[in-house]
């Protein structure tokens, strides 16, 4: 049947059979004028071409936007034939099956001219074989065809993503189609592969890893027959004959990092630190400093001598400005919020109208350790997101000697776009280094962490993209905010859950109104991958290594801006764990204060004053917890005797300074946490934002934690146990941000 005749008996539909099953008779060469994505796009196929002319067979023969793209990709005057939308589906499935494109010339890319004057015989769709199997379902197909149409990938991919077919049964298929072997790499001997034909950067790029070699092939794991340009890269680096064999994608990767284990780790370790020496926090306190806080120590202890009562009301007034000053300032930080409006407002209709075949790949970094517990939870957490399955790619970072979370992720027989990732053991052992680790070989063009217990909003990759790409280049990092799914357990969590709410929906919106910098939350912070490379990725020595890279990030230049969206995680229920995780977090923020001040003018040049200022009062107010205790115990002293050495150091104005802290200062910080709770929609936490002053007295208890171990362990990473009050996951009607 020629396509001439076809096409008549297509106008006036007289044949009672599928378009599908007539496709089968026409020259593919025709068909594959046009790109399949766009041949999927407005549901078309071109079936015959005359004097100009490009018949197509569509769902409609009114769609100018369908024109005008086979007008753009041809330079021919289209024809339009209707036909139903099922079969024009199911016909494109067919032309355009994987291995046909290896028949095709391995991927080569052939003009009109070229496709017009060659016939190719078309193989039976990779769907259909897999159906014909038993493998998968009519149903399971259907489906996985209806997802492809809206968010793209190949059929495969998009079956084993979704959990419908097995990886090593789809490899099966195949390779029987590319004539390709395949090779089981779980056993394979790391120490056997040759390392030097082809550079590491190069094979993490292409996916691919030598496993042998001989006096005239190299022999290669690939997850795919590589591309015409890829052989052409490689046969840049060597003259030997390149033989392919298959392999699971994540195999691969698994296997460049036991070959490359070494040099992974060394880049892990060190990329920030010999990149940029000056900031990292490799080095608590530089011989400068050293000199420095020696020398201060020396006069203050000489003056100390000289006038003892004079200098120690010079040393609280100076406190109790920089009290003043602190309180003021997230006052106005808290101000600014409430009228601030975010970027983007990534409204339903926005996030709806996305065409999820053009989202990007998004790397997912979750640094695990001893959280077996919380896996489950874990998973449930990341599935729920609204994205292209077969365009996530979640990484699960373990230590290496975590054999629980190690088997309970194995346990979960996790499909391909969960990656099991263990790090090696080395030093320091931080959340930081494992993310470096883990960033080796990601595929993301944007990515970011979780934490095990997070449970993020699952339109919120979504709506980082759509900000992403309605921003300016110089936003390289969107924040989430954070919040407690179990808020009410009890007062401890009400506290903390407060302490977030003023947090993230007050503080950091403020700075991001004022264009101040922003020192990011331990997760969900969402970063630009090449930015996050640029500027040295983090640093494994900071045990608070968010804010510092927030911090690192707008000295560079970049700016970190606030999203409408929620991440919940678990409130710490026990004051033990709670003392560890906050000791942890004031250390690192100590780390940061000292790595930034190693060069005030520097940093005073690069953000500017006002953001200068931003850091000694937010990042340096830290130092407030360790100085409090001091001021609660005179204040004790002097209340339980009326010592009159006591009124000496608080002579007039100072006292009245620091009184108005005790006041003024105490009401600031309990009516901020007051309103962010009921900003937040937590109207019955506002009567305990009452009686924070008792929380943070708990706040200097690990402070000073935290600093004697930044003197003693600086680089020890106190551990939070996860899992103790997990609950059930809330449900998504709860996840509303209140603006």
């Amino acid at each position: 049947m020629s396509t001439g005749v076809y096409t008549q008996r297509m106008l006036v539909r007289e044949d009672p059979e599928s378009l599908s099953e007539h496709m089968v008779t026409l020259n593919s060469a025709i068909a594959r004028i046009l790109p399949v994505e766009l041949c999927r796009r407005h549901h078309m196929i071109p079936v015959d071409y005359l004097d100009g002319f490009l018949t197509l067979v569509s769902i409609t023969d009114t769609s100018r936007e369908a024109a005008e793209a086979v007008r753009k990709e041809t330079g021919y005057e289209p024809r339009w034939v209707i036909a139903d939308q099922a079969d024009i589906d199911v016909a494109i499935e067919r032309l355009f099956a994987h291995d046909a494109d290896i028949a095709a010339g391995n991927g080569a890319t052939f003009s009109a001219e070229d496709l017009l004057s060659h016939g190719l015989a078309i193989p039976p769709r990779l769907g259909e074989q897999l159906a014909g199997r038993g493998l998968v379902t009519e149903q399971q197909l259907g489906e996985a065809l209806a997802e492809q149409d809206r968010s793209g990938g190949r059929i495969g991919e998009v079956l084993v993503h979704g959990g419908a077919l097995e990886e090593s049964a789809l490899l099966r298929v195949v390779s029987e189609q590319l004539q390709l072997p395949t090779i089981d790499l779980s056993e394979y001997d790391a120490s056997q592969a040759p390392r030097d034909v082809i550079p590491e950067p190069v094979a993490r790029r292409l996916h691919c890893v030598p496993i042998a070699i001989d006096q005239t092939s190299l022999f290669l794991a690939v997850p795919d027959a590589l591309s015409n340009e890829a052989r052409a890269e490689i046969a840049g680096y060597t003259d030997l004959e390149v033989e392919q064999f298959l392999a699971p994608r994540n195999d691969i990767d698994e296997l460049l990092r036991r070959v490359h284990g070494p040099e992974y780790t060394a880049t892990a370790v060190s990329y920030l630190r010999e990149r940029f020496p000056g900031r990292s926090a490799h080095t608590v306190i530089t011989g400068a400093q050293k000199g420095f806080l020696i020398l201060l120590a020396l006069a203050v202890v000489g003056f100390l001598v000289w006038q003892f009562t004079t200098t120690v009301v010079v040393i609280f007034a100076l406190a109790s400005i920089f009290y003043t000053l602190t309180s003021l300032y997230k006052l106005v930080a808290g101000y600014s919020a409430l009228g601030h409006r975010y970027s983007l407002d990534a409204t339903p209709e926005a996030l709806a109208a996305i065409d999820e075949r053009a989202l990007p790949i998004y790397t997912i970094l979750v640094p695990l350790f001893r959280e077996a517990a919380v896996i489950p939870y874990l998973v449930r957490g990341i599935e729920s997101l609204d994205y292209p399955k077969t365009k996530l790619d979640v990484r699960l970072l373990c230590e290496q000697d975590d054999d629980e979370t190690i088997d309970a992720i194995l346990d979960q027989d996790l499909p391909p776009h969960f990656n099991l990732i263990v790090v090696p053991e080395s030093h320091p052992q931080t959340k930081p280094k494992a993310c470096n680790y883990g960033l080796l070989g990601a595929k993301g063009e944007f990515v970011v962490i979780y934490d095990a217990e997070d449970r993020p909003d699952p339109m919120q990759l979504k709506k980082a993209v759509l900000m992403f790409d309605h921003c300016d280049d110089s936003i390289a990092c969107i924040q989430a905010k954070l919040n407690f799914f179990n808020v009410d357990t009890n007062l401890l969590t009400r506290w903390f859950s407060i302490e977030y709410s003023l947090l993230f929906d007050l503080t950091l919106p403020g700075l991001d109104a004022r264009k101040d910098p922003i020192p990011l939350g331990g997760t969900s912070n969402h970063i630009k991958m090449d930015q996050l490379v640029e500027v040295g990725g983090w640093d494994p020595y900071n045990v608070t290594e968010d804010a510092d890279l927030g911090i690192r990030l707008h000295q560079a230049g970049y700016r970190t801006t606030m999203m409408e969206s929620t991440t919940y995680e678990e409130a710490n229920t026990e004051v033990g764990n709670w003392v560890r995780q906050r000791s942890r977090w004031i250390k690192g923020y100590i780390q940061t204060w000292l790595v930034y001040m190693r060069n005030p003018l520097s940093l005073l040049s690069s953000v500017g004053f006002k953001g200068f200022a931003s850091f000694q009062l937010l990042v340096g107010g830290t130092f407030i917890f360790l100085i409090n205790p001091f001021f609660w115990f005179l204040t004790t002293l002097f209340a339980l005797t009326q010592a009159g050495f006591i009124q000496d150091l608080f002579p007039g104005w100072v006292y009245y300074l620091a009184a108005s802290q005790l006041f003024l200062g105490n009401f600031i910080f309990v009516y901020l946490g007051l309103i962010a709770a009921v900003r937040r929609g937590n109207d019955g936490l506002a009567p305990y934002a009452l009686f924070l002053p008792f929380y943070w007295g708990l706040m200097s208890v690990a402070a000073w934690k935290g600093f004697s171990q930044l003197i003693t362990n600086p680089f020890y990473w106190e551990k939070t146990e996860h899992g103790l009050d997990l609950g059930e996951p809330i449900p998504v009607s709860r996840r509303t941000d209140v603006s």
